[in-house]
């Protein structure tokens, strides 16, 4: 079974940028979508970002404009570049991948922290 590698979390000022990256131990083609959640303290599991096979891309009303998700197929790689990251982005971010049969599979979780 496909593996979900999440890296690049870390802690920044508000106001700064961070990138993470999600990368699979098999081709992502295997993917109808891909996504980055997170969750925060004493919230709810949320969708951050999704892209799918074919690019179409989907973001959180909280992050549009600010958060940019990527893939690079030949490195079998999700990304999600932040910026003008703010104190309410605190979270543990997930990648997550849906096979055309509708089976997710969950990468490890990445922290990143925003401070005012």
């Amino acid at each position: 079974q496909v593996q979900l590698v999440a890296s690049g979390g870390g802690s920044v000022q508000a106001g700064g940028s961070l990138g993470l990256s999600c990368a699979a131990s098999g081709s992502i083609f295997n993917f109808r979508t891909m996504s980055w959640y997170r969750l925060a303290a004493g919230q709810q599991l949320e969708l951050v970002a999704a892209i799918t096979i074919d690019n179409k891309t989907n973001y959180a009303g909280s992050v549009k404009g600010r958060f940019t998700i990527s893939r690079d197929n030949a490195k079998n790689t999700v990304y999600l570049q932040m910026s003008s990251l703010k104190p309410e982005d605190t979270a543990v971010y997930y990648c997550s991948a849906e096979y055309f049969s509708g089976v997710s599979i969950w990468g490890q979780q990445t922290q990143v922290t925003v401070s005012s």
